[in-house]
């Protein structure tokens, strides 16, 4: 019978201690403090009769390996098939998700003058090494080497990303570009190139002496590390 009514009772946040409530050690220590699961209920607010805010973010962050960084694809189809997690939630979810990325983006494209592949690899490695296909984007630079604007050209398959020349030096064009440094990602992890990347990067080149915008490398993203066609004398 003790058991059937502790399964009844609504468990809230609010049966927490202070010093364990999100918020409340968020107001304390500051938001470094917290643990994902903890900065998600925050996003989150509320649970429902079965699970507090905190059981559905670690359930959230539990559907698959990857963890926290399996939220920079999640959909709102995916979210709202949890139980407690309704198109509300899963809103305001996805929109925290998005300001981050736009956080990146606008520091990344905040005159950064590029002198390195590491420095590309740093500003779009948090973003680009979860991507579950290939995108390819143009890094654009200006008679200085600084970054204009990193664009992207195309999305491609598991294994393969579709880029024409055309699209690559329209928006370099169109951005006035000096330079252009080639980018794009391997979803297996493994940033080594195939005999293709290899090809394109030529026929890449090639247009670029042509119209006068020099490509000064072809950088490929994998889990945490990265290949610069310039560093491995392919360019």
């Amino acid at each position: 019978m003790e058991d059937k009514i502790l399964l009844e009772k609504n468990y809230t946040i609010k049966d927490l201690p202070l010093s364990e409530r999100p918020r409340e050690k968020l107001y304390s220590y500051g938001a470094e403090s917290l643990s994902n699961a903890e900065l998600l209920a925050i996003i989150i607010r509320t649970g429902h009769k079965e699970d507090t805010a905190i059981d559905l973010a670690q359930r959230i962050l539990t559907l698959d390996k990857k963890g926290l960084a399996y939220l920079t694809n999640v959909t709102l189809e995916q979210l709202t098939k949890i139980k407690g997690i309704g198109k509300c939630k899963a809103a305001q979810i996805l929109a925290a998700i998005e300001l981050g990325k736009r956080i990146s983006r606008w520091r990344a494209e905040d005159k950064i003058k590029i002198n390195s592949p590491l420095t590309v690899a740093n500003l779009v490695m948090d973003e680009m090494r979860f991507l579950d296909r290939e995108h390819f984007n143009v890094v654009l630079l200006d008679t200085k080497n600084q970054l204009l604007s990193i664009e992207n050209i195309s999305i491609g398959t598991l294994n393969a990303s579709i880029v024409h020349p055309r699209d690559v030096f329209r928006v370099a064009i169109k951005k006035n570009s000096n330079a252009i440094i080639l980018l794009h990602n391997h979803p297996s992890g493994d940033p080594e190139p195939s005999n293709e990347d290899i090809r394109i990067t030529e026929r890449l080149v090639e247009v670029g002496n042509l119209v006068g915008i020099k490509v000064l490398d072809h950088i490929i993203i994998g889990d945490n590390r990265y290949v610069s066609f310039k560093e491995k004398n392919l360019l």
